[in-house]
C-alpha cells in the first residue's frame, strides 16, 4: 500500500485489524448475517449482498464502537458515569454499554431525533438531554455538560477503540463471503464506521473496493477528502438523520482518506427507492442512512463502464425509523425508481379536450390527475403516469408534444412533488410583486411558528403550503408580496431566520398551477 504522512497505510490498517481482533463487542453485539436481495440482484445484474446490522439488539452497528470504547475503560473511569452525544443510534449503543457496564448515562440528542429513538434509549435507562437540530449542535452542548459535570465522554467516531470496535463489520464480512466481493458501500457521518471497515477490509483483502455513502445535502466527508482538509458544511439535511454531519472527525478523515476508494453521493428519492427495495428482501424498514449503501450500489451497478457481473456488499446500518417516516418514503419511492413520471400538460379549455387527451394516454395507468378551469386559453393539467424508468418518461413527454400537447417533465422537480400536487386548484390574479419560496427548516416543535412570526409581519403572506412529510425537515412553500423597494431588507430578514431555501418563483410547476400564468 501507499504511505501518507510518512506512515504505510499497511502498517495502519494492520494497526486496526488487531485491535478489532481483540475487541470484545461480542459480549454486546451479533454476528449478523450477510443476505442476498435476489430480486435487487436480478434487477441490476449484480450479486448485491446485504450485511444486517439492522438485527444488532439496538437495531444499528453503533453498539460496536461503544461497546469496544467503552470495556477497555478502568472501572474507575467509569464510575462517575458516561456522557454521549448522538443523533439516536450512537445512543443506543451507549445507553446499553452503560446498562451492561453497571455505570450511568447522559445522552444529548437533536430536538429533531425520531421519537422511536428517544424511547429506545430512554427504555435502556439513560438520562436524555433534548438540545439543537443536528448531531453538530447538540455535540457542542454535550461539551459544554462534560466541562460541568466530569461525565467522561465517549466519542460517536473520532476514537481509535471506537473505530475499531465499528471494523468488526469487516471482519465479518471478510468471514461470510468466501466469494470474490467487488466492492463493500458504507453510509458516511463521522466516519466511524466507514474508516473502521475500509481500514480492516484493506488489511485483510486489498483488493476490494470500499465506497463511503453520502446523502446530497449531508457530504462533509466528500467535500474535505476533494479538499485535502476536514471541511464543516453550513447545513446538513436531516431526512438521513443517521450522518447528519458537519464536519468529519480528525482520525476517521484521514483513515478515510488512506483507505476509501471514493464517495457516492445518493438523493432521497434514491434512498427512498433503495428503502423499498429492502423491505422487499428483507421485510425489514431501513432507516434512511441505513438504506444509503443500497442505492449506492444500484447506481453504481448502472455505470456504463460495468462489463460483467459483480458482487457488492451492502452494509445496513440500522433500521430505527419512525412510523410515520414511511408515507413520505412510499411517495418518494415512485419517482426515486423512475417508475412514476409527473408532467404539465397544456389543453384547450373546450369541449372534448378532456377526451382527446385522456386518448392520447392509451392503457396507461394514470396515479395522479388534477385540473381546475383557470380562465379562457390552455388548461394545465397536472398528471401522474406510471412508466418503466426515465427513458421512458422521456420519450413519452416527446410522444405527447409531437401530437400537439405542449408537455413539461416535473418528475424531478421537488417543489411540484412536494407542493403543488396537493394545491392545484387556484392561481393568483393582480399580485403583481409575489415572490414565492421553498424552504426546509427542523421539524421541531415551534419551528413553524417562529417562522411565520418571523416572516409574516411585515410582508403579506399570499400562499402557504405545509405539509408534514414525516421526516426531520419541515417544507415550506411560501409566497410574499415583496415591492422591489424592500428586496433588500426581504433578503436580509430571510438570512437571519438562517432556514435553506430557494426562490421559485420562476419554477414552471408555481407559474402554470398557481402563479399568474395559470
Amino acid at each position: 500500500m501507499k504511505r501518507k504522512n510518512g506512515k504505510d497505510d499497511s502498517a495502519v490498517a494492520a494497526a486496526y485489524l488487531r485491535r478489532a481482533l481483540a475487541s470484545n463487542v461480542y459480549d454486546v453485539a451479533i454476528e449478523t448475517p450477510v443476505d442476498r436481495a435476489a430480486a435487487l440482484s436480478g434487477r441490476t445484474g449484480c450479486e448485491m449482498l446485504l450485511k444486517r446490522e439492522d438485527l444488532q439488539p439496538v437495531h444499528s452497528f453503533k453498539l460496536r464502537g461503544a461497546y469496544c470504547k467503552m470495556s477497555s475503560l478502568p472501572k474507575s473511569a467509569l464510575a462517575a458515569g458516561v456522557l454521549a452525544a448522538s443523533a439516536g443510534n450512537h445512543a443506543q449503543g451507549v445507553a446499553l454499554a452503560a446498562k451492561r457496564l453497571g455505570c450511568e448515562a447522559t445522552i444529548v440528542m437533536p430536538v429533531t431525533t425520531p421519537d422511536i429513538k428517544v424511547a429506545a434509549v430512554r427504555a435502556l435507562g439513560a438520562k436524555i438531554v433534548l438540545s439543537g437540530d443536528s448531531y453538530s449542535d447538540c455535540a457542542v452542548e454535550a461539551k459544554r455538560i462534560e466541562k460541568e459535570s466530569g461525565l467522561l465522554f465517549i466519542p460517536p467516531y473520532d476514537d481509535p477503540d471506537v473505530i475499531a470496535g465499528q471494523g468488526t463489520v469487516a471482519l465479518e464480512i471478510m468471514r461470510q463471503c468466501r466469494g470474490p466481493v467487488d466492492a463493500i458501500f458504507v453510509p458516511v457521518g463521522g466516519g466511524g464506521l466507514a474508516a473502521g471497515v475500509a481500514a480492516v477490509a484493506k488489511a485483510i483483502r486489498p483488493d476490494v473496493k470500499v465506497f463511503g455513502v453520502e446523502p446530497d445535502d449531508s457530504d462533509c466527508m466528500r467535500r474535505s477528502l476533494r479538499a485535502g482538509r476536514r471541511v464543516e458544511l453550513a447545513e446538513v439535511g436531516l431526512f438521513a438523520d443517521g450522518v447528519a454531519v458537519k464536519k468529519p472527525g480528525k482520525i476517521t478523515f484521514d483513515l478515510c482518506r488512506r483507505f476509501l476508494d471514493g464517495i457516492v453521493l445518493v438523493g432521497t428519492d434514491e434512498t427512498c427507492a433503495a428503502i423499498k427495495d429492502g423491505f422487499e428482501a428483507t421485510r425489514a424498514v431501513f432507516e434512511p442512512a441505513g438504506a444509503l449503501a443500497v442505492a449506492a450500489a444500484k447506481k453504481y451497478a448502472a455505470r456504463p463502464s460495468r462489463r460483467r457481473r459483480e458482487t457488492y456488499v451492502c452494509v445496513v446500518s440500522g433500521a430505527n425509523m419512525n412510523f410515520d417516516r414511511i408515507r413520505f418514503v412510499s411517495e418518494q419511492t415512485e419517482t426515486g425508481e423512475g417508475r412514476e413520471a409527473v408532467f404539465d400538460c397544456a389543453i384547450p379549455e373546450e369541449p372534448g379536450a378532456f377526451k382527446r387527451f385522456i386518448a392520447m394516454l392509451g392503457r396507461r395507468n394514470v396515479t395522479e390527475f388534477n385540473y381546475r378551469r383557470a380562465g379562457a386559453g390552455d388548461a394545465h393539467v397536472f398528471v401522474g403516469l406510471a412508466v418503466d424508468g426515465p427513458k421512458e418518461s422521456a420519450s413519452l413527454a416527446a410522444a405527447l408534444r409531437a401530437k400537439g400537447v405542449p408537455t413539461v417533465d416535473l418528475s424531478g422537480d421537488p417543489v411540484a412533488k412536494e407542493h403543488i400536487r396537493f394545491m392545484v386548484g387556484g392561481c393568483a390574479r393582480g399580485l403583481k410583486h409575489e415572490r414565492v419560496f421553498a424552504f426546509r427548516f427542523p421539524e421541531r416543535p415551534g419551528a413553524l411558528r417562529d417562522f411565520l412570526e418571523k416572516t409574516g409581519g411585515r410582508w403579506d403572506i399570499t400562499l402557504f403550503h405545509y405539509r408534514s412529510h414525516g421526516s426531520d425537515q419541515g417544507r415550506v412553500l411560501c409566497g410574499f408580496l415583496v415591492p422591489p423597494a424592500e428586496s433588500a431588507a426581504f433578503a436580509r430578514v430571510l438570512d437571519e431566520i438562517g432556514y435553506l431555501h430557494r426562490e421559485v418563483t420562476s419554477d414552471p410547476a408555481y407559474r402554470h398551477f398557481l402563479g399568474r400564468d395559470g
